[in-house]
């Protein structure tokens, strides 16, 4: 039986929720290890973890067809753009502007998904996507007196993760969402991998005092499992549910999460403006969730070639 999107919808703000929490998790690894050798290890581990699973499931065949090694390196593409301009953007600029411009997503995913797909967003959901952006920006609080180039590295990053998940839906609903998501996973573990290579001290990974922090063995096995197989998995099973937009405003919850895990774990204060930033973006995933039209202008090719039985 198929989920109904209610529920699809609770998976995803799951979703978001251990990405959010999260963040405090790589902050602490980042300041042990170079932030793309933790990357590559990070997806690395889950890569190694899924290639497994597919064995154990007989399944090897078919994450190597062409449409598979197709559309999942295709999807890695655009997931690793979001990662890697994201971290550069943070030589550049502070993690409130970063962090504000690269949730600017939730303005491109309806805008992608419409002149990329055919899918024309509700209404209502546009309001959400109005109230999610004030809600962003009062939970940021940036100042954009000088734009930088870092700011313009996270403009270009909310672009990567705004077309890893307006091009999900487009290929997830005929795709089997394992084969899919290991070559989009190994994907980016190989470009992580090449990028520490070349910009970093990489073997800062054989070194065995970074590894004697229990802490960063925490936070790769959480990233690992919890916020990239079962994260990745979920939001490509799931996204088949429900709408590119409403995807958008449940992942605009990702920084609320953040500043709540935040205040709990580090004791980082909350201002009223973030407060009610927290709260609009809040409200404009729930409004998304009102009932409304969604005009979808698909046609039957946009799709990943054909479901794995029907082949």
């Amino acid at each position: 039986m198929q989920p109904k999107p209610f529920w699809a919808d609770g998976a995803l703000l799951c979703i978001a929720f251990v990405w959010g929490s999260t963040f405090v998790l790589v902050q602490g690894a980042i300041a042990t290890l170079p932030p793309f050798a933790f990357l590559a290890i990070r997806f690395g581990l889950a890569c190694i973890t899924l290639w497994l699973v597919l064995g154990w499931r007989g399944q090897l065949r078919d994450a190597l067809e062409s449409r598979y090694l197709k559309a999942g390196t295709f999807l890695g593409l655009w997931l690793f753009m979001g990662y890697a301009l994201q971290t550069f953007s943070l030589l550049y600029t502070t993690s409130g502007k970063s962090g504000f411009l690269t949730g600017l997503s939730v303005v491109m995913i309806p805008v992608l998904s419409f002149f990329l797909l055919g899918i024309r967003p509700k209404v209502n959901a546009w309001s959400g996507v109005v109230l999610a952006v004030i809600g962003l920006y009062l939970l940021a609080l940036a100042d954009f007196s000088q734009i930088n180039r870092g700011d313009l590295l996270a403009i270009l990053c909310a672009a990567g993760f705004g077309l890893q998940v307006a091009y999900t839906a487009k290929y997830a609903p005929r795709a089997d969402a394992l084969p899919l998501v290991t070559i989009q996973v190994t994907g980016v573990a190989v470009a992580s991998l090449l990028l520490s290579i070349v910009f970093e001290p990489w073997n800062e990974i054989l070194r065995s005092q970074p590894w004697l922090n229990p802490g960063l063995w925490g936070a790769v096995l959480v990233t690992s499992f919890l916020a990239t197989v079962l994260a990745y998995l979920g939001q490509t099973y799931f996204q088949r549910y429900t709408s590119p937009t409403r995807v958008a405003l449940i992942f605009a919850m990702e920084p609320v999460f953040a500043a709540c895990t935040d205040y709990w774990w580090l004791g980082v204060t909350l201002t009223g403006w973030n407060l009610l930033g927290c709260v609009l973006i809040f409200l404009g995933m729930v409004l998304a969730e009102l009932p409304g039209k969604i005009v979808d202008h698909r046609r039957e090719g946009n799709t990943c070639a054909q479901k794995p039985s029907e082949s």
